[in-house]
Order: structure tokens, then sequence, then C-alpha cells
């Protein structure tokens, strides 16, 4: 029996190919409708060059009316004003299924073998000033037996950011009056035996897209320049909880790009003809040139393994949803991440322990436990190598294959590990460029954008644009990808806990970022002319410990991270 037809069998196909003009050309076809002109079907023929899309003329003007209706509906949702941290309807999560829920107490560790695992007591050394590279892990245990105090340890750091700091171009403001306050504090506790941890006391800085209650947070760009927030940044909270000290904030690329902001560009301290890569081109300088205790960095895609490469320093990059974005600028909604950035994989553990955890604003950030065991048996963690990776010429492979021989004269067994190829990973950067548009709509609305420094082909600004022509069934369409990259991705980690990768080239960086997955990068040499060199470890979602427990071995055979940079004032 032939089956009836329903009357909206017919419909659909047009309906389809209405929306994917609809959802693509809002951009351009407003420009012709805030002109005084109506949309015109040579409008929708023009953008189908665009979106590679050919309709006929009658399905053109079957859809021209609803574009124009769309054109309207555009323009009355731009009068509802969206602040940057209001967040989309939608929320990206990197487990592709259920992670098994483990007891939330954290591991116990007593203060003594955390600071010093070596059991070498530390000691007060004679010039204060040589403190300013000391790990955290060391300062920690000389403010907890009170040879040092925060004051002093602040003091200390405030003048070395004004001495170095503008020369480096990698401190947007100093706090000094809170840092002073803090530091008292933490100091009277210390001294009415109210020690809060390992971070109390200790002096740090902020990538300038923390909020910071009634200080200047302007996101490195002129248009954010005197923006002054009203409640701090959850990171913030976090620490301030912990007892650490704010004693700056730190440049970034502006709007999270790169290290030129609106006040310069911030210098690598191994070389200041160089820049210190970015974004968190100043968090990662102003902890290389010894300027603070540590930093906090963000990552979005390279935005902490960069200029820790670039600067010789150790950074975290947390699983995505462990730490609270709330309170820090927006660039994309599905690949923000915030981690520590400092002198070893010790401190960064720390810090990580004090940040992560839900704050029940930021509804992508999750309750899972971080048992750190700085002593785990390095046997029982399975460890992989990009061999393919390893295998082409590139810069500094040198380095990197030395990386792998102490890895393996530690007693582990590297296993060949290879990422998903079925997947075009890089044609899937566009998600990050449509939210950061999205994100920034009023600087492109308003032609606010022309404040910002960086106007060339690869600055925001015209990635803003363009981004506007990407349609959202295309938009979508990637994330699908990026499902299927995440599955392939969780079902190939089945076989390893952690992996070995070089920071760059191929497309790790990019896939990781995408599937939410944790990395370490940490200095494993220089090249030829001096400047630090980075590997990279990648570990499984939620599952620091083992990723830092690795990376931390590493550091211990080597003393790349021991090493600091002759500074110029």
């Amino acid at each position: 029996m032939k089956a009836r037809k329903g009357k909206w069998e017919n419909v659909w196909p047009g309906l389809f190919l209405l929306a994917a003009v609809i959802l693509i050309i809002g951009g351009a076809l407003t420009l012709s409708f805030l002109k005084g002109r109506k949309v015109q079907t040579e409008d929708i023929r023009a953008v189908e060059k665009i979106i590679g899309l050919k309709f006929t003329p009658k399905e053109r003007r079957l859809m021209l009316e609803d574009v124009r209706n769309h054109a309207r509906t555009y323009r009355r949702l731009r009068h509802v004003p969206l602040a940057n941290n209001i967040p989309p309807a939608l929320y990206f999560n990197p487990q592709v299924k259920e992670i098994e829920k483990v007891s939330s107490r954290t591991h116990e560790t007593s203060s003594l073998s955390m600071f010093t695992p070596t059991e070498v007591k530390i000691k007060r050394p004679e010039n204060l000033e040589e403190l300013a590279f000391y790990p955290v892990t060391a300062l920690a245990e000389l403010i907890r037996t009170r040879q040092v105090s925060s004051m002093e340890l602040t003091e200390m750091y405030l003048n070395r950011l004004k001495k170095y700091g503008p020369r480096l171009e990698c401190v947007v403001t100093l706090t000094e009056e809170l840092a002073r306050k803090q530091a008292k504090q933490a100091d009277e506790e210390i001294a009415a035996g109210k020690y809060r941890g390992p971070l109390h006391g200790i002096p740090w800085g902020a990538k300038d897209l923390l909020a910071t209650k009634g200080i200047k947070t302007t996101y490195g760009a002129a248009p954010y320049k005197d923006q002054v927030p009203d409640e701090d940044a959850t990171v913030v909270k976090k620490l301030e909880e912990a007892g650490a000290v704010l004693v700056a904030k730190l440049t970034l690329g502006e709007l999270a790009w790169g290290d030129v902001w609106f006040g310069g560009r911030t210098r690598n301290p191994w070389d200041y003809e160089q820049g210190s890569s970015g974004s968190s081109a100043g968090s990662a300088a102003a902890t290389a040139a010894g300027l603070v205790g540590f930093a906090i960095g963000s990552e979005t895609w390279g935005s902490i393994v960069s200029p820790c490469s670039r600067c010789g320093v150790t950074g975290l990059r947390p699983t995505f949803g462990r730490v609270s974005r709330t309170g820090a600028m927006t660039l994309s909604w599905s690949m923000d991440k915030i981690g520590p950035i400092a002198r070893s994989v010790d401190d960064c553990a720390l810090i990580f322990q004090a940040i992560i955890g839900p704050d029940g604003l930021d509804l992508t950030c999750v309750d899972q436990p971080f048992h750190w065991d700085p002593e785990m048996d390095l046997k029982s963690i399975r460890v992989g190598y990009l061999k393919k990776e390893f295998d082409r010429d590139y810069r500094n492979k040198k380095n990197d294959l030395h990386t792998l021989e102490v890895l393996k004269s530690l007693g582990l067994e590297l296993v060949p590990f290879e990422l998903p190829e079925n997947i075009p990973v890089d044609s899937l950067s566009f998600i990050l460029n449509v939210e950061a548009a999205a994100a920034f709509d009023e600087l492109t609305r308003n032609n606010l954008d022309e404040l910002l420094r960086r106007q060339g082909r690869n600055a925001w600004p015209n990635v803003f644009r363009q981004a506007r022509l990407i349609p959202a069934v295309e938009y979508l369409q990637a994330n699908r990808l990026r499902w299927l990259l995440m599955k392939e991705m969780a079902e190939r980690m089945k076989e390893i806990d952690v992996y070995v990768a070089p920071s760059f080239g191929g497309s790790n960086l990019l896939l990781t970022n995408l599937t939410g997955h944790p990395a370490v990068v940490v200095p494993n040499g220089f090249d030829e002319k001096g400047h630090p060199t980075s590997i990279s470890f990648i570990g499984n979602l939620f599952a620091e410990d083992k990723l830092l427990r690795v990376a931390r071995a590493f550091q211990q055979a080597t003393d790349f991270h021991l090493r600091h940079p002759q500074l110029k004032e």
C-alpha cells in the first residue's frame, strides 16, 4: 500500500535551505537593512559563494521575506545588552562517559615531605633577594617555620616588579595596598598558629583577565583599560582563602591573543628583543624573571603552553571543567581553562589543589577530587609518546629526544601512541573564532575593535568580522565532529595514562584543547641562541595526579627548571 504524503513533507527541504542561509547572512544582510535598503535576492546569491551552497531563483524568492524578517529580529535582539560573562544556554562537557566518582578526601601529605621532598632543610639565605627564584615549596617552608615573613617576601617582590617590570612590560597594575594588607594578615595568623597551608603568605600575580574587586581588570585591551570590577573572580577568592598575597595584575596579549597589549609588548626575560609569547604573557615572564612566587594564566589554544615554553617555566593546563572561570574574561565558553604557572611541577600541584572545584556559578565546573602523591610508583603509570611527531624533522628535536631518553632511564617503558587521524582537526579551529566573536560582539558592532592595537589579518578585529560569515549550521556540524574526536580520543587513552609530545607542531595542541585534556609543559633545554625549549605531557581527563607525577619525575632528573635569566633594568 502506498503511503500517503503528509502535508509537511514537501515543506521540510525548503525550511532546511532557509535555515542554512538565515544563520549565516545575518551580519551582511543586516547591514543592508540598517542602511535603509531592503535585502534583495541578489544579496542571497552573493552569500551563496561564502557558504558553499547553490540555490535556485525560486528558492531565493521563497526565503527572501523570512531573511528580511530575521534581519529585523537581529536588530531587536541587539537592543538587549549582553556582558562578556553571560554564557550561552549550551555547556561543553569533555566527558564522553561518566567518570567513576572517588572519595572526595584529598591525599594527606605532611607539610615537611611536601615542601622538602629531598629532606634537605631549607634555611634563610643571607641575601633575601635570592628567594626571588625559589620555588613555592621552599618559600612555604621558610614562611611556615617563620624564618621569613610574608611581608619581607612581598616587599622584595614588589621592589623587583618596580625594577624589572617596566623593561619587561609585564605589569599592568601593582596591587601594593592590597598586598601589604594581605601579607600583614598572613604574618599575624601564622604567628598565632593559624597556618592555612603552603600558599599562606606567598606573593602571586594574576593574568589581567581575572576580575579583582576595586582594581582595574583590563583584558590587555584599550576598550577595557579603565574597567573596574565590583567582585573578585572565583580563582582570586580561592587563593585569598589559601592565604596567598596578590602583588600584581600581569599582562596578557589583548583579549588573550599574543603578547602585544595596549601598553606595549611583553618581553622574554631570556632575550629582551623577543616577545614572551602569549597570551599568558606577563604571567610567564614575571614568573621566569622572579617577580612573583607564582602566577595564574589561562589557555584556550596554547596560551599557557606557548609562553611557558618561551620563558622557560612550568605550566599546568587543567582538564576543562576543573577550575571555575567565574569572573574571568570569556574568550571561548567551550575551550577556556585556567591554570597555574610556576617554577616547578610541585608548585603547580600545590596551586592547582587550591583553585579546583565548583563554585555553583560556572556550570561547566565539576566536583572531581585531586589526589596528589608526589612519590607515586612511576611503574604503575602507563606512558606513551607521539612517535610520528618525534620521528619528523623539526626545531629542537634533539632536546625532545633527550627527554625520551631521560624518561626511559627512570624505568618508564614508552609505548608508541597516535592521535586520531580520521577527523581534520585543523578544520575545527573556527569553533574558537565563532565563540570569541560572540563574546566580543559589541566591539564589532560598535566599531570599538578599531581601538585594538593589532589590526592585521591574524588579529582579533579581522577574525571577529569574518567569523560572522561562518554559518551557525557549520559551527554545530564542527561540534558534532568534535564529539566524534572526543570519543575516539577517549578510546585511545584507555591504553595509556600519560603521553609525551613535542609542545608544538602537528595537531596535538589544538586537538587536546578541543577535547579538554590536561597538559603539563616543562622546560627541557635551550636552543642554539640560548632560548628555553619545552616538552609537553598530556594526561587523561581529571587524572592530573598521574600527569604531574610523570612530569615531576623528568624535572627531578634534570635541572632546566632551576636555571633563570640574567635580567636588565
